[in-house]
C-alpha cells in the first residue's frame, strides 16, 4: 500500500520558487507596476520560445482570444468554427463580437478537432458562411496543424493554445509557431504550464497584426506620430507631436498585463523545460500505472507526431461498467486527499448554446465527455503521488465491482 500524501492533490497547481518571488519584489519595489520593461522582455522571451516573430502579452487567455478575433473584425453575419469540448471562453468571445458559433465535433479518443471534424463542419455551413476557425489543442496536444490548416481551406486559423506551451509537433514544429496559422492564444492562469498569476498572450508572424493587436489591448489607442490623422489637435505650429497627444482610431479594451505578472511569467519562462519535462515523466508514469485497470479506465488517447507538455491529465472511465456514477468517485477520491475535475462539458449542451442554436448531436463530443476525468498533474508532484491515485482510482474500481 503505497502511503497517503501529506497534502490535497489538485488536478493542477502552480509551482512558485523563490526566485519567482525574488522576481516580483523587484518590480514592486522599481519605478513602474503596469505596463514597462517587463512586458516587453516577457514577449520577446515568450516569441523566442514558441518561435512566433511576435508575441503581444494581455491579461488572460480569455483577453487573447477575444483580442484575436477582434483583430478578424469578425461581426454580425460572420461565423465561426469551434470545437465542442473546450472552455467557455473559446466560444464566447465570437458571440462577444456578434458572430455566431458552428460547433464541431472532435475525436472520442483525444478530445481533438481535427481535419475530418473541421471538413465535416464546414460541409454543414455551405460555401462563404464561415469566416474563420479556431481549433483547441486540448489537454497539451495538437491536432496536426497542417491537417487543419488544409482543412480550413484559407480560412484565417487562430489556434486556441492555451492548454500547449512548450508542445512540439512534426519535423521541428513548436505550438505557437503560426507556421500553420495567423495566431495562437496563450494563458498563463496558475494551472496551465507557466503561471503569471493571471495572464495571455498572442503570437503572431505578421508584424502589422502584432501592433494591432497591441493597440486594441490599449482602448485602440495610439502615440505613433506617425499614424495620427488629426494633425490639427496633434502637431504644434512647427508641426511637432505634442508631447501630450494620443489618439484613438477604433474601439479597444483595456487588455494590459502588467509588469507584476510579467516579472513572474518571465521567472517561470525560464523554467519551461523543466516544468514541460517534469509533466511529461508523471504523465508516463500514469500511463503505465493505469495498464493495470484497463479497460476499465484509459489513458487519453495520443496524437501521431505530437510531443505535448501536458496540461492536465485526462482518463476515460468507462463508469458504467464501473457502477457508480462519477459525481461518486470525485467524491471518493476526494475523501482520500484527491482532487479531480471533468474537461469539459461541451459547449453545445450548455444552456445559453442549446438555447441559440437548439438540439445538437456530437457523438464524439458527448462521448468523450461522459467518460472524461482528470487527476491531479503539475510539476512538483512526485511519481509516489502519482502511485497513490492510480492505488486508491483502482481501491474504489475494485470495491464497486
Amino acid at each position: 500500500m503505497t502511503s497517503p500524501p501529506r497534502r490535497f492533490l489538485p488536478y493542477g497547481r502552480q509551482q512558485i520558487g523563490n526566485d519567482d518571488v525574488a522576481a516580483v519584489t523587484d518590480v514592486l519595489r522599481s519605478d513602474v507596476l503596469t505596463t514597462g520593461p517587463k512586458v516587453a522582455a516577457f514577449e520577446s522571451a515568450l516569441a523566442g520560445v514558441t518561435g512566433a516573430s511576435h508575441a503581444v502579452a494581455c491579461s488572460s487567455g480569455t483577453a487573447a482570444l477575444h483580442l484575436a478575433v477582434m483583430a478578424l473584425d469578425l461581426g454580425p453575419g460572420d461565423k465561426v468554427v469551434v470545437p465542442s469540448l473546450t472552455f467557455l471562453a473559446t466560444a464566447n468571445v465570437v458571440r462577444l463580437m456578434g458572430a455566431e458559433v458552428v460547433f464541431a465535433d472532435v475525436n472520442p479518443e483525444t478530445g481533438l478537432m481535427g481535419g475530418q471534424e473541421l471538413s465535416t463542419a464546414l460541409g454543414r455551413e455551405g460555401p462563404g458562411k464561415v469566416k474563420a476557425v479556431v481549433p483547441v489543442h486540448y489537454a497539451g496536444q495538437c491536432a496536426a496543424p497542417d491537417e487543419l490548416a488544409a482543412a480550413a481551406d484559407g480560412l484565417p486559423v487562430v489556434a486556441d493554445s492555451c492548454h500547449a506551451l512548450g508542445t512540439a509537433y512534426g519535423s521541428g514544429g513548436t505550438v505557437g509557431d503560426c507556421r500553420h496559422g495567423i495566431m495562437e492564444t496563450f494563458s498563463f492562469h496558475p494551472v496551465k504550464t507557466i503561471a503569471a498569476g493571471e495572464g495571455g498572450a498572442i503570437t503572431t508572424n505578421d508584424g502589422a497584426l502584432a501592433e494591432r493587436l497591441r493597440r486594441l489591448r490599449n482602448h485602440g489607442m495610439t502615440r505613433d506620430p506617425d499614424s495620427f490623422v488629426r494633425d490639427d489637435l496633434a502637431r504644434d505650429g512647427k508641426g511637432e507631436a505634442n508631447p501630450w497627444y494620443y489618439e484613438m482610431a477604433e474601439l479597444g479594451l483595456n487588455y494590459r498585463l502588467s509588469d507584476i505578472h510579467c516579472a513572474l511569467g518571465l521567472s517561470q519562462l525560464a523554467k519551461l523545460d523543466a516544468f514541460c519535462a517534469a509533466r511529461r515523466a508523471l504523465a508516463a508514469r500514469y500511463d503505465t500505472a493505469l495498464a493495470e485497470l484497463a479497460p476499465l479506465v484509459r489513458p487519453l488517447g495520443r496524437v501521431e507526431d505530437c510531443d505535448p507538455a501536458w496540461h492536465i491529465y485526462v482518463t476515460q472511465i468507462d463508469f458504467t461498467a464501473l457502477g457508480m456514477e462519477r459525481a461518486a468517485v470525485m467524491a471518493r477520491l476526494a475523501e482520500a486527499g484527491i482532487g479531480t475535475q471533468v474537461h469539459y462539458l461541451p459547449l453545445h449542451m450548455q444552456p445559453y448554446y442549446r438555447d441559440r442554436y437548439g438540439e445538437i448531436s456530437l457523438p464524439g463530443a458527448e462521448t468523450f465527455y461522459q467518460q472524461a476525468l482528470s487527476l491531479p498533474l503539475f510539476p512538483d508532484m512526485t511519481e509516489e503521488e502519482v502511485d497513490y491515485v492510480v492505488e486508491t482510482l483502482g481501491n474504489i474500481a475494485t470495491e464497486a465491482t
